[in-house]
């Protein structure tokens, strides 16, 4: 996957540039495991950390390399606001359920900061106060009702119209003691962590199948089994379908832009609104004198907007408004918003007996993450904790409660899926496809993604994605195949660089 070169910043996290990690093996022969964790981010590590410090024998499997897919792509913030999320809970689950959300996400920050400070791990973990914030005086009231909720919920809350900001906020909600950390960092400790103890970790390993049972056996790509009693699906979007969680969920993509401004101008803490399409803000350390400031927003569904334009608005609202030096960075993330707009970690499906998953953590998997951690490690070896019932992904009256967000998402798949075949085509031919851009092409009666490279060469693959079968569109400013309809990501070669596909887009000829 390569960036437009004419972007600003060089295309790649911060995080990634500047901890590049140690490559681990592949798997190349059958193995056991007490408990086998499918996914090396955030979520998959926070888990197998748990259950190996429990005492269980955990091998991880990741498809590219550890911490390094959505998890190292994230803006890192380590908090129990998220967003305007405890007035929309106290009324869909109750005053109950909004206390065991905010215990169990705070908890989850507490957590992180614990195992850094036990396992030594030097991730720039600074504690901050989390913001949510409007410029628009019309919606005074609705934050004065969210910190009323999240105080009730039992967080350190309290409405502010006052930050340290550079322009003024009509309205905003503020929960101290939350932090923001390096997320790579903390990561990779975690998997040497990991191995100290007796796990295995294995990179550039794709499952592609899943044996449910007492035991349990998972596939790789190339013929390889893992043998275990449970198994974690932790691979931010399941890549299996037999729970039929994509109908509950819908795929965001958001960019990044990250610039050094003097420390003394650094805003102190972390700021996100939903004015503008979202625009999130926190910086991190860069030396004594300057810190980096790391700015998102601009959501939008896969496959549907041009990132190129996108990433532009971004850079040019982060310059207006800070005073930062020339943007350093660039990047985009990518996340999974659950219909009721609560994480699903916990059973697979109803029937499910020895298979788990964490998904839908909405744009919060750091401290969404650890929680998945700590619940299915103490549902592995216990119980579980008191708020487990609450993110079960079998929660059928949840779905019922919030159907008009679940048919939303649902007739937005369909448009994609019929709507784009009833497009005659995006191109009328390959030789309308100028060097450096990509369009999908019928050739012989068959749809295809053709990209033509800076050189003139033409590389063509199979327009329908591998998951599902919606076609895909091409994302000019990361230069890679995308799916509107679940989020699957692919490289020019058919490759696939974000899942829930796990099979590249087969060659063509054109």
């Amino acid at each position: 996957m390569t960036f437009r070169s004419d972007l600003p910043g060089m295309a790649e996290s911060y995080w990634m540039a500047t901890e590049p990690g140690t490559p681990r093996p592949a798997l190349d022969s059958d193995t056991t495991a007490d408990v086998v964790v499918i996914g090396g981010g955030m979520a998959g590590l926070s888990t197998a950390w748990e259950l190996t410090a429990a005492g269980r024998k955990v091998t991880v499997l990741e498809a590219d390399r550890i911490a390094a897919g959505v998890s190292g792509y994230t803006t890192a913030k380590l908090t129990a606001a998220h967003g305007l999320v405890y007035e929309r809970l106290r009324r869909t689950r109750g005053q109950e359920g909004a206390r065991q959300y905010a215990r169990s996400q705070q908890e989850a920050v507490e957590r992180v900061g614990a195992v850094a400070e036990e396992l030594g791990i030097d991730c720039d973990f600074e504690r901050r106060s989390a913001l949510t914030y409007t410029t628009d005086p019309h919606r005074r009231a609705q934050f004065e009702a969210e910190a009323g909720a999240a105080s009730e919920a039992g967080l350190e809350a309290r409405f502010v119209t006052e930050t340290d900001l550079p322009f003024p906020i009509a309205a905003g909600v503020q929960v101290t003691e939350q932090a923001q950390f390096h997320p790579r960092t903390y990561m990779l400790g975690l998997a040497d962590a990991i191995v100290a103890r007796g796990g295995s970790l294995y990179e550039r390993t794709r499952v592609t199948g899943l044996s449910e049972g007492s035991p349990c056996r998972v596939r790789t790509e190339n013929g390889v089994t893992v043998t275990a009693a449970d198994v974690v699906v932790a691979t931010h979007y399941p890549v299996f379908d037999r729970a039929l969680l994509f109908a509950r969920m819908s795929p965001r993509r958001e960019l990044v832009v990250a610039a050094p401004l003097p420390a003394a101008e650094a805003p102190e803490h972390m700021y996100i609104t939903s004015d503008m399409g979202k625009r999130s803000v926190r910086t991190a350390p860069l030396d004594g004198e300057r810190r980096l400031l790391i700015v998102t927003g601009e959501s939008f569904t896969p496959g549907t907007a041009d990132s190129r334009e996108r990433f532009l608005r971004l850079d040019g609202w982060m310059h207006e408004h800070f005073a930062v030096g020339s943007t350093a960075y660039r990047w985009a993330a990518q996340d999974n918003d659950v219909s009721d707009g609560v994480p699903l970690v916990g059973p697979f499906h109803p029937g499910s007996r020895h298979v788990y998953v964490a998904t839908g953590f909405g744009g919060w998997g750091m401290s969404g993450g650890a929680m998945a951690g700590q619940l299915l490690s103490s549902a592995l070896t216990g119980d579980g904790p008191a708020w487990a019932g609450l993110y079960d992904p079998r929660r059928l009256w949840s779905t019922v409660r919030e159907g008009t967000e679940l048919l939303k998402q649902q007739a937005e798949v369909a448009r994609h899926f019929i709507g784009d075949r009833l497009k005659s085509t995006h191109v009328d031919s390959v030789d309308d496809i100028a060097p450096g851009t990509g369009a999908v092409v019928r050739v012989d009666g068959r749809r295809c993604a053709v990209y033509r490279d800076e050189g003139g060469e033409v590389h063509a693959v199979s327009a329908r994605c591998t998951h599902l079968g919606c076609l895909v569109a091409f994302n000019e400013a990361e230069t890679t195949w995308e799916c509107p309809c679940h989020g699957s990501r692919f490289a020019i070669d058919g490759e696939v660089v974000h899942g829930p596909a796990v099979r590249p887009l087969p060659p063509r000829s054109v």
